[in-house]
């Protein structure tokens, strides 16, 4: 997975935060969406570095954690950053807008690409309170996290992993993996290569008794209709025909060939 240049100018800011797991878990969460950068504005616990909890959350991003950056204020954790988004569920009568969280991140992408020294910020509240409305102010917009009305309150480090893997998708501009992008480059199969191996699916069904020719109702056409959705390649075409060779052999004629892997 490849990851973006402009992550290395968002920074994931929490407030007040109570719980060192919290804090260890966070640390964790946007290494995996490939950010770096997280500050601590007024932790509860100074040490939190080296608190138990931090650490066994942080698992494999314990770097995270020891590099984080910790303020004796959230002004102070703002420093140098032009776009900050109060991560907050609901609306102050005085604060700013309140945006989706897609919302948010496209803005955050549209400011970095625009301007090369710009810096965003997301900012978490603690997690009994949140951000208090002092704090919201301080922020250039709020951002919230769409969930159920019924039950609407993530744990913090939960917030911040949907925050880091929207801002993570939003700047590669696609929801796609790696694993999906690998198979792009593959075009797909002439409408002839289509036709012959409907053909070729139509006698293995035969040879398998899945398919009476004598009262075939609509299972070739609800087949196309299948295939159809899946805008098959050469190669996935010719995988198919493979397997529907062997289906159309009998079962003396199978023994001893090379088994599909």
């Amino acid at each position: 997975m490849s990851f973006v240049p402009h992550s290395a100018r968002i920074r994931f800011v929490l407030v007040d935060t109570k719980h060192p797991g919290n804090i260890g878990a966070s640390a964790r969460a946007i290494e995996t969406m490939g950010f770096d950068r997280l500050y601590l504005a007024c932790p509860y616990l100074k040490d939190y570095k080296s608190h138990h909890d931090a650490i066994a959350y942080s698992t494999n991003s314990l770097h995270i954690l020891e590099s984080s950056i910790m303020t004796d204020s959230l002004e102070t954790a703002l420093e140098g950053v032009n776009l900050a988004f109060a991560m907050t569920g609901y609306s102050r009568e005085f604060g700013p807008k309140i945006v989706p969280l897609v919302e948010a991140c496209e803005e955050a992408k549209a400011l970095l690409e625009e301007k090369p020294e710009t810096e965003v910020a997301f900012v978490f509240g603690n997690e009994r309170n949140g951000l208090t409305n002092e704090q919201v102010m301080m922020c250039h917009q709020c951002a919230s996290i769409p969930a159920n009305p019924k039950c609407s309150s993530l744990n913090l480090a939960q917030a911040v992993q949907v925050t880091a893997y929207q801002a993570q998708m939003t700047l590669r501009g696609t929801g796609l993996t790696a694993a999906c992008r690998m198979f792009e480059s593959d075009p797909p199969a002439t409408v002839e290569s289509i036709e012959k191996m409907y053909v070729h699916l139509e006698e293995a069904l035969i040879a398998c008794g899945a398919l009476d020719p004598a009262n075939p109702k609509l299972m070739m056409p609800r087949l196309r209709r299948m295939f159809g959705r899946a805008t098959l390649t050469q190669t996935e075409i010719d995988i198919l025909r493979g397997v529907f060779s062997f289906i159309i052999l009998n079962k003396s004629s199978r023994i001893g060939r090379k088994k599909v892997k």
